[in-house]
């Protein structure tokens, strides 16, 4: 999948040849121009090859936004049929946002795909982003920022089970509009693709009018990459985590190379603040200064409390605006987005930091290590106070997870029925091959499950 622009034929083969194999691949496909291309250029390069031992599958997700939306769908399932490709409608059911409804979608759409995945036991999906969707998303993304974007990425990790690639990420679209137009197959053109309501529309107008308008975005891919992989060496260095709750930099990694240091307080803080996205760089930059200053001191930012002391910086998530979840029997969630359950009991549970239920929180940190039923948080708190800032611990401790039923603590019995674990807001939902390296080693330090790898032999030629 190189960053440099190339047929759609030859794209396919390329990305072909780079599968593990054997694969089933799940295609998701729309009805326009960009996904019918490439699930016809897949269908005739897997039958054209069938050494390769892969096949295909296809999805279609049906938004229920629009008039005729499920007339198109049907139209996807007879092209799909005429080839002999097993193919699904995936219906997004009930009540839609009135605002945000593009992230929604989007949000629903990969959520579907998965499950079509798993349906069809598909080893991992294809999407027909383009090269025009990524010079949109540079222009878009450039006007928010001077730093170098990465853009699209090429591969995805959605929900830590499915990766999600892009083959045709570096091909026209008037190259693949052509292909279909060789071989006589219509395109379906969805109507909110012109309206110029959405910035993706408006940007796509001005980029036309500019086709020459590109950007080269192999390095900041490579730094992307290097960054990852500087950042897991220093986890391993300079980075230790206490109990599951407390972070700790130790002083000789705030000396540290500025852009590592950048990149991973960054991802720290998304991950202890249960945040999807690392705080902004007004933000980092405030962070920073503070971290690399010489005069102890405590701030938060990005629901984070950074206590910098001599032996170097804490971590903690700060006790405010901690919501509780309620979870019935069966039912799965991530509360606060540092954790996820699974209620396997036989009542309905509530999760809440440990600080809701009384002011001398260090009383439960026995409860919460039965209902966690792992070793990353430890039975009792005199240890740690002896080790580690007394303030700082008792702050972690405080947003600690507590299960309860009916207002009572859940017995050590029925606490070991659900199913609680480390969740990585930045990283469980969407991970980029960008950050995979980094990912997987903090997974190392949190002593979880490792992320599943990528289902290739090769990137760009280069084995992997």
């Amino acid at each position: 999948m190189s960053p440099e622009a190339t047929s759609p034929q030859l794209a396919i083969h390329q990305f072909l040849t780079s599968l593990q194999s054997p694969a089933r691949i799940l295609v998701a496909i729309s009805g326009g121009s960009d996904s019918t291309g490439l699930l016809l250029l897949l269908d005739q390069a897997v039958k054209a090859a069938p050494h390769l031992s892969l096949s295909l599958c296809a999805a279609t997700v049906d938004h229920a936004l629009r008039a005729g939306s499920a007339d198109e769908a049907r139209e996807v399932a007879a092209l799909c049929a005429s080839l002999g490709i097993p193919h699904t409608i995936m219906i997004w059911q009930g009540d839609k946002p009135k605002t945000g409804i593009m992230a929604a979608a989007r949000e629903a759409r990969y959520g579907l795909l998965a499950t079509a995945a798993t349906d069809f036991k598909a080893d991992l999906i294809v999407t027909g982003h383009t090269l025009d969707d990524q010079r949109e998303t540079l222009q878009m993304r450039g006007m928010r920022t001077e730093q170098v974007s990465t853009g699209i990425a090429d591969a995805v990790l959605f929900d830590r089970r499915f990766w999600m690639l892009r083959p045709l990420l570096f091909s026209t679209r008037a190259d693949i509009r052509a292909f279909l137009k060789e071989r006589g197959v219509p395109w379906i053109d969805d109507p909110s693709n012109e309206d110029t309501k959405y910035e993706r529309v408006r940007m796509r107008r001005q980029l036309s009018a500019d086709a020459g308008m590109t950007k080269d975005i192999s390095a900041a891919w490579e730094e992307r990459l290097a960054l990852s992989s500087r950042g897991a060496e220093w986890l391993d260095r300079h980075f230790r985590l206490h109990g599951g709750l407390l972070g700790q930099v130790m002083s000789d990694g705030l000396r540290q190379d500025r852009a590592v240091l950048d990149y991973v307080l960054a991802r720290l803080a998304a991950v202890f603040g249960g945040q999807p996205f690392a705080p902004g760089r007004g933000h980092m930059e405030r962070i920073l200064a503070f971290a690399t200053g010489s005069k102890p001191g405590r701030m938060t930012a990005g629901r984070v409390v950074f206590d910098l002391r001599h032996d170097g910086l804490y971590l903690a998530r700060e006790n405010r605006g901690i919501s509780p979840l309620i979870l019935r029997r069966g039912e799965a969630g991530v509360w606060d987005g540092r954790f996820y359950a699974r209620n396997g009991s036989a009542a309905s549970i509530e999760i809440q930091a440990a600080a809701t239920h009384a002011q001398d929180t260090s009383r439960f940190i026995e409860p919460i290590t039965a209902q966690t039923r792992g070793d990353w948080i430890p039975v009792t708190s005199t240890e740690c106070m002896q080790r580690f800032p007394k303030s700082a611990w008792k702050r972690a401790i405080a947003s600690a997870p507590v299960l309860s039923a009916e207002e009572s603590l859940l017995s050590e019995e029925s606490a070991r029925m659900v199913e609680l674990t480390p969740y990585f807001a930045p990283f469980d939902r969407f991970l980029t091959r960008f950050d995979f390296i980094f990912a997987n080693r903090l997974s190392a330090v949190f002593a979880t499950a490792p992320y599943a790898r990528l289902p290739l032999r090769s990137i760009d030629g280069k084995t992997i």
